[in-house]
């Protein structure tokens, strides 16, 4: 736990360059059931490295998907934590033998379903009285009509927009994971909600396209939309 605790302040010391907290808060909320499964199954607070093994592995895999309730993506995501963390310690030779040897995990996302015009449609006009369903709503439908991803539209700045060689207004940006240039041309359905927030004073202040929320408040709304 003193390894996988240093790891995360590391981590935590680097946000920004080349870690975002998202990330950071998944390695935390991983301590955090590891520690827990030590509690429950071994009752104590801490391990050798040296006495994890197979069982060690696949006890608290079991523990993930029983206890925690975790899906089948969840706990692959704890349990490939985890892995970086042994890894770690066999470049360290802290331990010679990797415990993850034998294990394999055969967990796979579902399949995404995708909306169709109608229902994008459905969402884009209803009318909301509640401010912060009709805010959620627009930074959705404007993810849809651009392809940014939840990181990338929190992030978007005035500046990002400019006029292409067409006439036309076009998003020159880089990917918040990928790291890669995009130049996203605005549809009409996004230049319309782009409108919308262009006195808003929130992104005023800030110089931001839209008044996008935290993560865990957007899936939050999202869901009640």
């Amino acid at each position: 736990m003193e390894i996988f605790e240093e790891h995360n302040v590391k981590m935590e010391a680097l946000l920004g360059k080349g870690f975002q907290p998202n990330t950071l808060k998944g390695y935390k909320t991983s301590v955090s059931h590891l520690n827990e499964y030590l509690l429950k199954d071994y009752r104590v607070k801490d391990i050798d490295i040296r006495n994890i093994d197979h069982a060690f592995i696949t006890g608290y895999e079991f523990f993930l998907r029983s206890v925690k309730e975790c899906s089948d993506v969840s706990a692959a995501k704890y349990m490939k934590h985890f892995r970086k963390i042994i890894n770690q310690c066999l470049a360290h030779r802290w331990i010679t033998e990797n415990p993850f040897i034998f294990y394999k995990n055969t967990a796979k996302p579902k399949e995404k379903e995708l909306l169709t015009q109608d229902e994008l449609d459905r969402i884009a006009n209803k009318p909301f009285d509640i401010p912060r369903l009709a805010h959620v709503r627009d930074i959705f439908v404007f993810c849809c009509y651009t392809g940014l991803s939840y990181a990338d539209v929190k992030k978007l700045r005035k500046t990002d927009i400019a006029k292409g060689v067409d006439g036309r207004l076009w998003i020159l940006t880089d990917g918040e994971k990928t790291k890669t240039s995009s130049n996203i041309p605005l549809l009409p359905q996004a230049l319309e909600i782009m409108a919308r927030y262009e006195d808003y004073l929130p992104c005023v202040v800030k110089g931001l396209v839209l008044p996008v929320l935290s993560n865990q408040k957007m899936n939050s709304y999202l869901k009640e939309l």
